[in-house]
């Protein structure tokens, strides 16, 4: 099966590869991320917010309880299972849409995977916790495993790229995770400068060889905040270029903040290019 016959599995959702991207809609229930921490720290906000995400056309909620901004502070693993388990278990009960859950802690992947989540969206791609993909695994549910690394330093920028990804994918499978159930993320704005960033999404293509869906995160970074040289707050038409770009290029999920918009975005470069 070619990967455009595919689906993305994530315990009882079957999303289809090819047909359409898929909008992740971003719920920080943090009180510092970068563009919108502390607007949905409340469990009443944050469900009332992703439930507003889905009637936007959001296909996929992705909660995070801990900031993983530049300069953020790390917080202990019973501070973000008690900041994003509420919200699961309310969410999981009004939405019929896969949730996805930012957090690299397996105990963390644990408590929400019992509690209702689909997929566990590791910013340090399975390889800072070592019982995460056991984790998912047992609980058969998605991962999107991204890139990332501590410094900025490259002997090849997609090589490497590639290289740490594939790593993931090969840690995701021996721990018996379906491949179909795996979606990488070349992690823009983690361990890459301006013009890193820039590269990678001009590149974006050349991670189609891993072999699994791509996701694409660039939604108000700072990559576009530094090109158009606005805040936060006005870097919507910047996120729109990155994401229509990423579309022709191959992208198959999008995570962004602006889902009324994106949807907009994603159905004129999908007529176009699928």
């Amino acid at each position: 099966m070619s990967l455009s016959e595919g689906m993305i599995k994530c315990r009882e959702y079957s999303l289809p590869i090819g047909k359409k991207t898929y909008i992740m809609g971003i719920l920080n229930v943090t009180p510092d991320s970068f563009s919108d921490g502390g607007r949905y720290e409340g469990v009443e906000l944050a469900v009332k917010r992703a439930i507003q995400m889905v009637e936007q056309g959001a296909d996929i909620i992705d909660i995070g309880g801990e900031s993983t901004r530049p300069g953020h502070v790390s917080i202990d693993t019973e501070q973000e299972i008690s900041r994003v388990l509420p919200v699961v278990e309310k969410l999981a009960k009004v939405v019929d849409v896969p949730i996805s859950v930012d957090t690299s802690k397996a105990a963390v992947a644990r408590a929400v995977l019992k509690c209702g989540a689909h997929i566990i969206n590791d910013v340090w791609g399975l390889q800072k916790d070592s019982e995460m993909a056991g984790v998912i695994a047992e609980f058969e549910a998605g991962v999107i495993v991204m890139h990332n690394q501590m410094d900025t330093h490259y002997k090849n920028l997609i090589g490497d790229i590639s290289d740490f990804l594939n790593k993931s994918i090969k840690i995701a499978e021996a721990s018996g995770i379906d491949r179909a159930s795996i979606v990488a993320d070349p992690g823009i704005g983690f361990g890459k400068t301006y013009e890193q960033n820039i590269l990678v999404i001009k590149h974006l293509d050349a991670f189609k060889k891993l072999g699994v869906p791509l996701l694409l995160g660039t939604s108000r970074k700072s990559v576009i905040g530094i090109t158009l040289d606005l805040p936060v707050e006005e870097r919507i038409e910047g996120t729109a270029a990155t994401v229509a770009l990423g579309i022709a290029y191959g992208i198959d999920i999008v995570r962004v903040h602006d889902i009324k918009e994106m949807v907009r975005v994603c159905k004129m470069s999908d007529a176009i290019v699928r």
